[in-house]
């Protein structure tokens, strides 16, 4: 539930509501604003109109809202405002988009500096890139592991750009949490409830990407999951899922966008490298995925597609990236937004 304290109300007024809902087992979530003061009564406990009943009559109360979803935390009923993510000097969820690129896999230091370099140039403010690669065939390449965050870093330090890149297995959570700026959870780890679990204890930003055959109310608890171990840094990612349809290596579903932004307050961006598999059908899907609303994009991009170790049909070349991304500027400006570092010398 959340309760919804007056303009008025007192810090003895809010402490006691507090308690109040701490005694009926409730875990409390307090946000305090300019103006309200909102506390968040989250569990599972009996007797719910007894206890709204009981915190709606105390001094200072202006109202109880009754949390129907199953997902608490990640409920537009549990927080109005949009939220926004901040690392270091960059927002994710704001007016600006933020976009993120890289290769799929780190291979080694001159594929990952060049291709940091050529992202930064064009505009990306975020560099994707994998140490660790969830494989469907156990023959194929794994990835770089620690050797490959140190590339990584190696890139980070010459470029400036933040890190994404993907978490596997609790035995990594130290050495990711170690270098990355943003930890991933991949689509076939969405519902790795323990590893959810582990990255919700950590105070980093998650960037949760929807399983391939998972709903969206799936998705939301996944989330839920994470935030309700203390980590409300989570970043929902549309990657596409599962359908009959074999043209595109999965299906981009662009109407979890307007759909997440009415009944969630998380932010969210789009995958079209991984929904389309194929690198000519990326860019118009970036397009489309701005104009309906998404909070950024995660692209992958090589300096030579043809031999990369994975993932190379869907990835762009450089040239093709900075055409996307003076593209996409466009399109985020017709609809009054703009992509992050839009004032930075790119070209």
């Amino acid at each position: 539930m959340v309760v919804v304290m007056k303009a008025s109300s007192t810090n003895e007024q809010i402490e006691k509501v507090i308690n109040k809902l701490r005694s009926f087992d409730l875990d409390i979530h307090l946000s305090q604003g300019t103006t309200r003061t909102i506390i968040g009564g989250v569990g599972d406990p009996k007797e719910k109109e007894m206890i709204m009943e009981t915190i709606e009559v105390m001094d200072g109360v202006e109202k109880v809202v009754a949390i129907v979803n199953p997902y608490k935390l990640a409920s537009r009923e549990f927080k109005q405002e949009d939220t926004v993510i901040k690392i270091g000097d960059l927002c994710i969820g704001g007016n600006e988009i933020i976009v993120m690129a890289g290769p799929c896999a780190v291979e080694n230091e001159q594929q990952i500096i060049e291709t940091a370099e050529a992202v930064k140039r064009a505009g990306a403010k975020i560099l994707r890139g994998g140490a660790f690669k969830p494989r469907t065939s156990p023959y194929s390449f794994q990835g770089l592991g620690e050797d490959g965050l140190k590339l990584l870093a190696k890139a980070r330090e010459k470029t400036g750009l933040k890190i994404v890149t993907e978490l596997m297995d609790l035995q990594h959570i130290k050495i990711v949490n170690e270098y990355s700026d943003i930890i991933q959870i991949g689509a076939r780890n969405m519902q790795n409830f323990t590893l959810l679990k582990a990255v919700g204890k950590l105070q980093k930003p998650v960037l949760l990407k929807r399983g391939m055959s998972a709903t969206v109310k799936e998705l939301l608890m996944a989330a839920e999951y994470i935030m309700s171990e203390g980590n409300h840094q989570v970043i929902l990612c549309e990657r596409g899922i599962r359908t009959f349809e074999d043209a595109t290596r999965n299906t981009l579903d662009l109407s979890i966008v307007p759909v997440i932004k009415e009944i969630s307050h998380l932010p969210i961006i789009i995958d079209p490298s991984h929904a389309t598999g194929k690198w000519n059908l990326v860019k118009p899907m970036t397009k489309a995925a701005i104009a309906s609303g998404a909070d950024g994009l995660i692209i992958e991009v090589h300096p030579n597609p043809l031999d990369a170790v994975s993932d190379g049909p869907q990835s762009l070349k450089f040239n093709n990236f900075n055409d996307l991304m003076n593209e996409s500027r466009l399109v985020a400006n017709a609809i009054g937004r703009n992509i992050a570092g839009d004032s930075d010398d790119v070209s």
